[in-house]
């Protein structure tokens, strides 16, 4: 299953996204979060604030959707010959990201948004990776379980930690994830 690209904006309303997200990335890498304002970001991407405050209402809503926008997956996950392995290697993947400074500041941006829209935006990414994860188990032969049971087993506990229990975000506690959610198949090293 290929990733899909998720529905964008056309024309000037495409742009004027873009600009304003190319500009609030630039800012952040010089600025800090306290720093930024809607005034700064509407100035380097070439509009009015008044767009920027009528499109995401204000700056924690802007700052949300443009992190949604970096969780969206780009590229297909890596593939390691079996089920198990492609979850420990995506997930290993997906820690690492998640537990640096920029991950937890885009983790956060999304759970404060007051739009539910983009935690369930959040939600349908991780979703379409374990249907693609699935998928490929299943082309394979393996047996594997839902698409439900792998968004409880290893995205739910996965998420639980990156947002209340950071140091557990760990590698290992994903083998075990994997591990309870696949028990036919050993855990991989």
């Amino acid at each position: 299953m290929a990733i899909k690209e998720a529905v964008r904006p056309g024309g000037r309303s495409a742009r004027v996204q873009e600009a304003v997200h190319h500009a609030v990335r630039e800012l952040q890498i010089t600025k800090s979060r306290e720093e930024l304002s809607v005034p700064q970001i509407a100035n380097k991407a070439g509009v009015t604030p008044s767009t920027i405050y009528r499109r995401w209402g204000n700056l924690a809503e802007l700052l949300a959707d443009v992190s949604l926008e970096r969780l969206r997956p780009d590229d297909e996950p890596p593939q390691t010959g079996s089920l198990a392995g492609d979850l420990q290697a995506w997930g290993e993947q997906y820690l690492d990201e998640m537990t640096s400074l920029p991950g937890q500041c885009m983790l956060s941006d999304i759970m404060a948004s007051a739009e539910r829209e983009r935690r369930e935006r959040c939600y349908r990414y991780s979703e379409t990776i374990m249907a693609c994860l699935r998928e490929r188990a299943v082309k394979r032969g393996e047996a594997t379980p839902s698409v439900e049971d792998l968004m409880d087993g290893v995205i739910a506990p996965m998420t639980y930690r990156l947002l209340y229990d950071l140091d557990t975000a760990t590698p290992a506690r994903l083998s075990r994830w994997i591990a309870q959610t696949l028990p036919s198949v050993d855990s991989p090293d």
